[in-house]
């Protein structure tokens, strides 16, 4: 039986959607229309009651939260080498890959969904205002991260082989877009991201998805 991967467009759910799609092995994805409220409808609620995604299913037994679902595909298609064999190198992967799902990640949530954490309209303006400022500075962060890999001569941010730090750059950036920063203000980060969305894997995943990598629009 397949795996199963329950991911919706332009979600952090790309992560595990192009590791999946660079092992090469038959897996099911499968579109949650977020939009349309489908994570909190009961055929969804009963695979993941927290109505989030990503969610990957593996012989019946279901995984949630990205970091879980990324450490057991790794070690699922060891490989692939998604995270580092060698303990310091993968504990930096994994704590740069929590950082941005704990930190980033929620800093745009605030940008695109303000309602989730204020339920008065009128301080949603100041929300996205101020959330949009920090997220600029993490974008300054990963820019520096995709630096330093540069300099000591990796291929990509992990390392020598592609990984789930490269997938969520690329999606953090483009959702910086999304949110009316321009990804050409962080030249090294932004010629990294173009690199990984030209991999064979990724560009599949991207058109399953329908995506946009820049959806800036100057104001």
């Amino acid at each position: 039986m397949p795996l199963k991967l329950y991911y919706a467009p332009g979600a952090c759910s790309f992560v595990p959607h192009t590791l999946l799609e660079a092992t090469g092995e038959p897996y099911e994805p499968l579109m949650v229309k977020i939009h349309k409220g489908e994570h909190y409808e009961p055929p969804y609620k009963s695979v993941n009651p927290r109505s989030q995604v990503p969610t990957l299913v593996d012989e019946g037994e279901v995984i949630t939260q990205i970091v879980a679902i990324v450490n057991y595909l790794a070690e699922r298609f060891p490989r692939m080498g998604f995270l580092p064999a060698e303990p310091l190198a993968k504990a930096r992967v994994l704590e740069t890959l929590a950082w941005m799902n704990n930190t980033v990640h929620p800093t745009f949530t605030h940008i695109f969904m303000p309602q989730k954490f204020a339920d008065n309209p009128a301080v949603h303006g100041d929300l996205k205002r101020y959330n949009t400022q920090l997220y600029r500075g993490m974008l300054g962060e990963l820019q520096a991260l995709a630096a330093a890999a540069q300099a000591r001569g990796w291929a990509w941010l992990g390392g020598e082989r592609f990984g789930p730090l490269d997938a969520y750059a690329l999606t953090l950036l483009r959702w910086g877009s999304i949110a009316g920063i321009d990804p050409a203000g962080f030249p090294v980060l932004w010629a990294a991201v173009q690199r990984t969305a030209a991999l064979p894997h990724v560009a599949r995943v991207i058109e399953r998805e329908r995506l946009q990598l820049n959806l800036y629009r100057p104001g």
